[in-house]
């Protein structure tokens, strides 16, 4: 095992980080309650988490103040200044939504999220520190700031990749799911009553039915932000609500109406005949 697997292992399981993470969690929570912010924070509105996209932004900036630093001589220290302010302004939204996808975290993954942040947030502190100290005209002092900030930054982005590619931390847990492609019976009609959810089985994949009169439903069971079970959840309005984080979709289409969530759960074709009720892959 490599040193860097070693260390992200002994992150992982360093139960002492609890402490701090469980206020840290609450009060994050409290602050993403509402439904615009959390949806605002989350992507739901663009269908794609938004704190991936944001994060190039701070550190493509440093990255290229740093080169500046390297290569633009006198006429580069004013880029390099421009570049750091610029991340460290687009830094702030990138942690807020961060924060907000942190929140819904638990475990090993909440624990190397706080570490991440805490990078970062270091990161941002040595470059706001760079800023200053060009400002006073210290520039040797300055650019030495930034280069620990851009290694402190290239830390919290190994890290982000670990919770992503690794913990699978906000990725689409209801991807490849699917059903039968020909009309398959799962359920008898008198079982699926009007306005209920029904919990059903389809080549492997629990399904969730809804009715309304002679219309029946179909969309996935298994939520798409981190998996939590739906049929475990409530319903109202045409909506149901994932048990774990929240996050609610439209029993009609598997759209996403409230974050955390981004992508829609799969729907499926449903039908009511001959005293029962069919699924089948959408066409």
């Amino acid at each position: 095992m490599s040193a860097l697997e070693t260390a992200l292992r002994r992150t992982e399981e360093a139960a002492v980080l609890d402490r701090g993470i469980a206020p840290l969690k609450k009060a994050a929570q409290r602050a993403v309650q509402s439904t615009p912010v959390r949806n605002a924070l989350s992507g739901t509105w663009l269908g794609h988490p938004v704190h991936p996209m944001l994060v190039s932004m701070p550190v493509g900036a440093w990255g290229l103040s740093s080169l500046f630093d390297l290569v633009g001589g006198r006429n580069g220290d004013r880029a390099s200044a421009a570049l750091i302010a610029a991340g460290l302004l687009t830094a702030v939204p990138t942690a807020v939504t961060g924060m907000n996808d942190w929140s819904d975290t638990k475990g090993a993954a909440a624990r190397v999220g706080l570490v991440h942040a805490t990078a970062n947030s270091a990161a941002s502190s040595l470059f706001l520190g760079s800023l200053v100290l060009r400002m006073r005209g210290r520039a040797a002092a300055g650019k030495a700031a930034s280069w620990a900030g851009l290694a402190l930054a290239a830390g919290g982005g190994y890290l982000g990749g670990h919770l992503t590619y690794r913990q699978a931390t906000n990725v689409n847990h209801a991807v490849g799911v699917q059903v039968p492609s020909e009309w398959t019976r799962v359920a008898d009609e008198a079982d699926l009553h009007e306005g209920a959810m029904l919990p059903v089985h389809a080549g492997g994949e629990t399904i969730l039915l809804h009715r309304a009169g002679r219309t029946v439903t179909a969309i996935s069971a298994v939520c798409s932000h981190m998996g939590g079970p739906l049929d475990d959840g409530g319903h109202a309005d045409g909506q149901v609500t994932c048990p774990w984080h929240g996050s609610r979709f439209r029993l009609s289409d598997g759209t996403a109406a409230r974050g955390p969530a981004t992508a829609p759960q799969p729907a499926f074709e449903a039908r009511i005949v001959d005293g029962g009720v069919d699924v089948r892959a959408a066409r």
